[in-house]
């Protein structure tokens, strides 16, 4: 068999303009094609990867929140107990003091009805008291009685303080007019002189006129009469004295 080496050449041509066409017209398209599906699939890993890091990045983000949001509920749970445990205290110390204010309150009430009653016994005794003595005094007045009080009265003239008899001089004024003497029942000449004199050394200024006269009411004792001041020694003035500490009482 011979080999024709134009064939033979025609055929190394033939074989290079369609490797030439192959490569110009198949080969370099498939390429690009596979260089863009390359860099398609290298953009999507990229961006699988991106995604991948921000749900990695979402993840701890909520994991934090997750945590954060957990404080944040047991600091809230534990600044609700505090509150709760303080206002129970609150309105337990509130209900303590009401309590104890009731309580001083019913004390108070308890000890006002008491003193009542006890004040009330007393008036009633004090003024039983005063009857009982008035009645006394009534069925006991007579001479004898006034002689008594005259008596007690002179001793008391003699023991008086000198503030006291300033006090009472200074009631009446300086230069009184005169005095005068209301006895129940006539005095004695003795027992006059030594009222007078009484009188005029502790009291009354020397030279004042003294005036006698009955007044039966007074029952017994005597009554002294200076200008708008008066001292009384007798039965009338001391019922008079009980019966106004009865009624104020």
């Amino acid at each position: 068999m011979e080999v024709s080496w134009s064939t033979f050449v025609l055929e190394i041509i033939n074989f290079l303009v369609l490797v030439w066409i192959l490569k110009h017209f198949l080969y370099r398209p498939v390429l690009d094609v596979i260089a863009r599906r390359r860099a398609a699939i290298d953009r999507s890993l990229s961006e699988a990867e991106t995604m991948k890091t921000e749900a990695a990045d979402m993840r701890r983000q909520y994991e934090g929140r997750l945590e954060a949001w957990e404080q944040e509920r047991q600091a809230a749970r534990e600044t609700l107990n505090s509150e709760m445990e303080t206002k129970r205290r609150e309105g337990l110390q509130k209900l303590d003091a009401e309590l104890s204010t009731a309580r001083q309150r019913a004390e108070v009430a308890d000890a006002r009805h008491l003193a009542e009653a006890e004040r009330s016994m007393e008036v009633t005794a004090l003024q039983q008291g005063a009857a009982f003595a008035a009645r006394l005094l009534r069925q006991g007045a007579g001479p004898d009685t006034q002689k008594r009080l005259v008596q007690l009265l002179i001793d008391e003239l003699g023991s008086l303080p000198a503030n006291t008899v300033a006090a009472i001089r200074h009631q009446y004024g300086d230069t009184p007019d005169g005095a005068v003497i209301h006895s129940a029942f006539i005095l004695e000449d003795e027992q006059r002189a030594a009222l007078e004199r009484a009188l005029h050394e502790t009291l009354l200024p020397d030279g004042t006129a003294l005036h006698h006269e009955l007044d039966s009411s007074l029952l017994a004792g005597v009554r002294i009469t200076v200008g708008d001041w008066q001292l009384g020694a007798n039965v009338q003035d001391e019922l008079r004295g009980f019966a106004e500490l009865a009624r104020h009482e």
